[in-house]
């Protein structure tokens, strides 16, 4: 028997499949065949589509809609009000409307705020500013911000920032950075190409 914690004004469909020490707050809605990993925490007025994929040690704050076709992986962060979307053409009425899907990979943050459009993939431990518009794929630990999103810069698993003096080797041979955060000793492999985007302290 699940260990999850639902509050009495949630609304759990018995089909949906929770893990241990989930928590699920008030007025969350969860449909049926939704599956939810231990540890992970669904705050207020959330709603969990039918059929949706959720990792463990994933944090949802409040007023987020994850609609069917989002999979989120382990230890995602998605901060308030952040929007999923699953129609990449809108209609009111369209017989051949399919989902699009949308994944986020281990470890990634989505500020609050933030519109994901469908058919995208935030890669591993990427980091999305509040406010952005995010309307194509965001490669591992990029950080980025705007309407549209951008890649302003790289992060480390901690969240900090990577600075061009943390770089500890260069191998021109896979035309890739090696960079070191000073405080985990993370070691983290970037494309040459990150350079341009690094800041300079």
């Amino acid at each position: 028997m699940t260990t999850a914690f639902i509050h009495q004004t949630a609304e759990v469909s018995p089909k949906a499949q929770l893990a241990d020490n989930v928590k699920v707050w008030n007025l969350v809605q969860v449909r049926e065949n939704a599956q939810i990993g231990e540890n992970t925490i669904l705050s207020k007025n959330v709603y969990i589509d039918f059929d949706v994929s959720i990792g463990a040690n994933v944090k949802i704050q409040n007023n987020v809609s994850v609609y069917n076709g989002v999979t989120i992986e382990d230890d995602v962060f998605v901060g308030p009000s952040a929007i999923f979307t699953n129609d990449f053409r809108p209609r009111a009425v369209n017989p051949d409307w399919k989902v699009t899907p949308t994944l986020i990979k281990k470890g990634a943050s989505i500020g609050a705020g933030a519109t994901l459009v469908c058919g995208i993939v935030i890669g591993e431990y990427a980091m999305i500013g509040s406010g952005a518009v995010v309307n194509k794929s965001i490669p591992a630990h990029a950080l980025v911000v705007g309407n549209p999103a951008k890649v302003v810069g790289f992060v480390y698993k901690n969240g900090e920032r990577v600075l061009s003096e943390h770089i500890t080797d260069v191998a021109k041979e896979t035309q890739s950075i090696e960079f070191t955060e000073p405080t985990t000793q993370e070691v983290l492999s970037l494309p040459l190409s990150a350079i341009k985007v690094l800041p300079v302290f």
